[in-house]
């Protein structure tokens, strides 16, 4: 196997996922099509890293909802929309919160195995135009046979299950996202995100839609954050079961040690609902010749794993113990942590399974402060962390998401 390296990596502002209603505005980015933002994140990618797209073998984009305007293969759409030669190629793959990084990786397994030499990965979502659910799947598709051997319930069930079995206080997730907001703050103000960050435009005008993210709110506390109502727990009391069961008690047959779910995740301590894009641009050693240009880093190792599909998102930990058995290396070898922020509590048992410094995990906040455009993400987080390290002067970083149905997934990144 040769190297996967990492040319250069580019993003959208983050929007936030809402529609224009009446007189309330939508987001920065809500009417812009998703595949169009996906053009403008190519287009900024070839601009920044100055290369032929004519050269690139494949694009792989991780998009969730792939209903509606993200549906008919966005990757292939976006590289049409993007006026690039009819020869480039795109898939679209879901992989649910992880899809971003495993367009990132699949990509990088093309220009490793030396069948391409120059791909590009990535995702976009556009949550405004296609909320979650347009793909009316349900959690497991209404399969009523799978429903007979396997218990699933939403995520953010999960997340208070997590919190309650592993006795996570609502204090201290709530303390986790007002440091999430005051670091992505510092970060914003800083201007660390000016390197990879493009201003979008509205195709029809070509005026400026969005030049920076729109979801983190300054000044957030933890004691403003205590008084926001639980957002799980009349979901947790709804009847789901084929016996009248509420999803709590579904969650509880598995989990009967638990005894009753605590609810500790709201909207202030949870992920938020955004649009973004984010593409990557990976080559092989040759790859990198034909374009001409210097790597900034390689990928080490890449990993997937599954856990238990009711608690579902605890995975992060085995994804990474994974990764970083392929690459020989150990949680101290690691300088910055990238630690999808779903849910407050899902860094939080990452950090404590893999006895991880806090110091080193989101240092510019994460998806609570700056959303979660979730085909994107994965992607996003690497292009931060590799900006990071950069500024930093440091070397290595690990990317890790929860999965929804019980997956986790892991990338290792090592600076040129």
């Amino acid at each position: 196997m040769g190297d996967a390296l990492i040319i250069d990596a580019v993003r959208t502002p983050r929007g936030r996922g809402k529609r224009a209603k009446g007189d309330t505005p939508g987001g920065g980015l809500s009417e812009i099509h998703p595949q169009e933002l996906m053009a403008q994140t190519l287009n900024r990618l070839a601009e920044k890293a100055s290369f032929d797209p004519a050269l690139v073998d494949d694009v792989v984009l991780g998009t969730v909802s792939q209903a509606k305007e993200q549906g008919a293969c966005i990757a292939r759409n976006s590289i049409l929309a993007a006026g690039w030669p009819d020869e480039v190629t795109g898939v679209s793959l879901n992989r649910f919160c992880g899809s971003g990084l495993q367009g990132v990786n699949f990509a990088a397994m093309g220009v490793a195995s030396g069948m391409q030499d120059v791909t590009i990965g990535g995702g976009v979502e556009s949550m405004s135009r296609v909320p979650m659910g347009s793909d009316e799947a349900g959690i497991d598709g209404h399969n009523a046979q799978l429903r007979k051997t396997v218990v699933q319930v939403p995520q953010g069930i999960s997340a208070d299950l997590i919190a309650t079995k592993f006795g996570f206080t609502r204090e201290e997730a709530d303390a986790f996202a007002a440091r999430s907001q005051a670091r992505a703050a510092e970060a914003i103000e800083d201007g660390r995100f000016a390197a990879s960050l493009f201003a979008v435009k509205d195709p029809a005008t070509g005026e400026v839609a969005l030049a920076a993210d729109e979801h983190p709110r300054p000044g957030t506390t933890a004691e403003g954050l205590g008084a926001l109502r639980p957002s799980f727990e009349k979901m947790g009391a709804m009847p789901m079961g084929p016996n009248g069961e509420t999803i709590d008690q579904l969650a509880l047959i598995r989990y009967p040690d638990v005894g009753a779910i605590t609810h500790i995740h709201h909207a202030g301590n949870s992920s938020g609902i955004v649009d973004g894009a984010c593409a990557i641009l990976l080559a092989s050693e040759e790859g990198a010749k034909k374009l001409g240009a210097r790597p900034r880093a390689r990928i080490r190792a890449t990993a997937t794993a599954g856990a238990e599909p009711v608690i579902m998102l605890t995975a992060p930990t085995p994804a990474s113990e994974r990764a970083l058995a392929k690459a020989g290396m150990t949680v101290d070898d690691i300088d910055l942590w990238e630690i999808n922020e779903a849910f407050a509590v899902v860094p939080l048992k990452t950090m404590r399974d893999l006895s991880i410094d806090p110091e080193k995990v989101n240092v510019n906040g994460g998806a609570i402060a700056l959303g979660h455009p979730l085909g994107a993400t994965g992607a996003v987080l690497l292009n931060t962390a590799l900006d990071e390290l950069e500024r930093r002067d440091l070397n290595t970083a690990l990317v890790t998401l929860c999965i929804g149905g019980g997956m986790g997934i892991a990338t290792i990144l090592e600076r040129l």
